[in-house]
């Protein structure tokens, strides 16, 4: 009998997503004699605020160890080319990870008078032989040439309820707000602020990113990244899954006070993972799903059920996939809430666990039923944890395509979306889908939105038919745009496979995208990464490039 603890899913530590604005970025750097090679190709970025080098070559620059230290030897040695003027002052070490191939990725986050700079994130990539093949990322040298005082004047829990007044947050949190000193560029100017995160759910529910100015106390820029103790026993259960599955479960079994024996929701079967836990929201706070016996058959169980069911399946992928332990890959809990809102047509991942709604029963039932859209919902949380991709305009459309991805990857009946979720209503009308990865144009966006794409008024399958769309319309494209990505990954799919696709994508995100990617970002991480896996030169590099050109993204 395994002695466990079950802690309350309002003690898990939040995930951090991050908030920068835009900016260009470092494309992939094939580094040997950056200034003296004239047999490559070099692309100049318009923005002459950011690094502004893609630089391809055949051969690498052989180094003696992988190391912080190297690594930041060869971004000075290199910084005029770089634009970056003194690397070693202005660049903090992060995180330096080795991967399945042998390969080395070093990590630095640019700094100005040792505080932060949101967003600007510098990787340096080794391969097995300790040669330097890759630099990539993007950072800011109007900010390393500014003169920005790092001393606040405003306290930081004045910014605290600065933030959650702005956000109209309600007295109960699930979290408690944290607050980050950083420089925030915006619109031209480099701010001294305080980053706060405020997080709540109730009738509006919010993973709100404030950023308050340290002097003056005004909101610079603020958005929600809302993406859309006892003795246990764990043991094998049963339930009904929405749509009438029968579905074997792990669950827990436990003795209290008042109600004697229970059986929970809660699986603690896999090494390495603190548990999958199910909640329900029914009355309005967040309570382990539980029943008096191990059966999970009746109707307000189903969402609970396929839920539980589901996140398992998605754990089960990243672990033997990918080997990833979990959404952080350290083996964090995987939590689960249903039964949240009335009528709500949604799911949601909010930084540290997901939401799914129960639906209204005519456009959709709940949402939980769709092992796509758990996928969906997990995979954000694995890009909280790598990329950290900000869920606005560009950047934004990525995390979502890659949500969407590895939801039809991990479901893998189809190249659709939410099929499973749509009620007979929705259906009738001829919405079979929430969105469509094989042919995104068979599906209208809302009608707000049309007037900002080319007038046809259908999701995107091109870059000719890009939506530009304000932040206050879906945060800038997120979830019309990200279509485009998604087609392209289809097309590759359709030449390679859905199991290379994936480790392809996988490691794009996991390794070269950082947190203000953009589509052409994503296309160099994409195809870089095929070649890591497939060399140089191979059938799988070409069509991941191809699926790439075939959508309009050709650099």
């Amino acid at each position: 009998m395994k002695k466990r603890i079950i802690a309350p899913i309002a003690l898990s530590t939040a995930l951090m997503a991050s908030a920068a604005l835009p900016q260009g970025q470092v494309h992939a750097v094939q580094p040997q004699d950056l200034a003296a090679s004239q047999t490559q190709s070099v692309k100049q970025s318009n923005n002459k605020a950011n690094v502004p080098l893609f630089v391809k070559e055949k051969h690498a620059e052989k180094r003696l160890v992988a190391s912080f230290n190297d690594a930041i030897n060869y971004l000075h040695e290199n910084k005029s080319n770089l634009n970056i003027k003194n690397p070693k002052a202005s660049l903090k070490a992060n995180k330096l990870e080795k991967d399945e191939l042998g390969m080395t990725h070093v990590r630095f986050n640019q700094t100005k008078n040792g505080i932060p700079v949101e967003g600007s994130e510098i990787i340096v990539h080794y391969n097995k032989d300790n040669e330097i093949t890759t630099v990539n990322g993007s950072y800011l040298p109007t900010v390393e040439e500014a003169n920005i005082s790092a001393v606040p004047e405003l306290a930081s829990r004045k910014a605290v309820e600065k933030a959650k007044s702005a956000v109209k947050a309600p007295d109960q949190l699930t979290y408690e707000p944290t607050s980050e000193l950083v420089i925030y560029p915006f619109k031209g100017e480099n701010h001294l602020t305080y980053k706060v995160n405020v997080n709540f759910l109730g009738d509006a529910p919010g993973n709100w990113f404030v950023f308050i100015d340290a002097k003056s106390g005004d909101v610079v820029d603020q958005y929600n990244a809302i993406m859309h103790a006892e003795d246990i026993k764990t043991q094998t259960g049963t339930g009904i899954g929405v749509l009438g599955d029968h579905r074997l479960l792990h669950i827990s079994r436990t003795k209290e006070q008042k109600e004697g024996t229970m059986f929970q929701l809660a699986d603690f079967t896999h090494d390495g993972l603190e548990g999958i836990f199910t909640y329900d929201y029914s009355n309005n706070r967040i309570e382990m799903f539980k029943n008096n016996d191990a059966s999970f058959n009746d109707d307000f169980d189903r969402p609970a059920v396929d839920a539980h069911y589901n996140s398992e399946k998605v754990y089960e992928y990243y672990l033997n996939e990918h080997g990833r332990n979990s959404l952080d890959d350290e083996g964090m809990p995987i939590q689960s809430v249903v039964h949240y809102g009335d009528n709500y047509n949604n799911a949601f991942w909010n930084g540290t666990y997901m939401v799914y709604g129960d639906g209204d029963g005519e456009f959709m039932v709940p949402l939980s039923a769709g092992l796509d859209v758990a996928a969906h919902e997990m995979a954000h949380g694995v890009t909280s944890n790598s990329a950290n991709l900000q869920y606005r305009n560009q950047s934004g459309a990525l995390n979502e395509a890659f949500s969407d991805i590895f939801g039809a990857l991990i479901d893998d009946e189809n190249w659709e979306m939410g099929e499973d979720i749509m009620a007979p209503a929705a259906k009738e009308s001829g919405r079979e889908s929430l969105r469509s990865l094989s042919d995104p144009s068979k599906y209208p966006v809302k009608a707000d939105y049309g007037p900002y794409g080319n007038g046809d008024g259908m999701y995107p399958s091109n870059m000719d038919e890009f939506y530009d769309l304000p932040l206050n319309l879906d945060n800038g494209g997120v979830h019309i745009n990200s279509s485009i990505i998604n087609h392209a990954a289809y097309l590759t799919a359709q030449e390679i496979g859905r199991e290379k696709l994936g480790k392809i994508y996988y490691r794009a995100l996991t390794t070269y995208l950082t947190s203000t990617s953009d589509f052409s970002a994503a296309r160099q991480a994409i195809i870089q990464s095929a070649v890591d896996l497939y060399g140089e030169g191979s059938a799988e590099a070409a069509r991941a490039a191809g699926g790439f050109d075939a959508v309009g993204i050709t650099e």
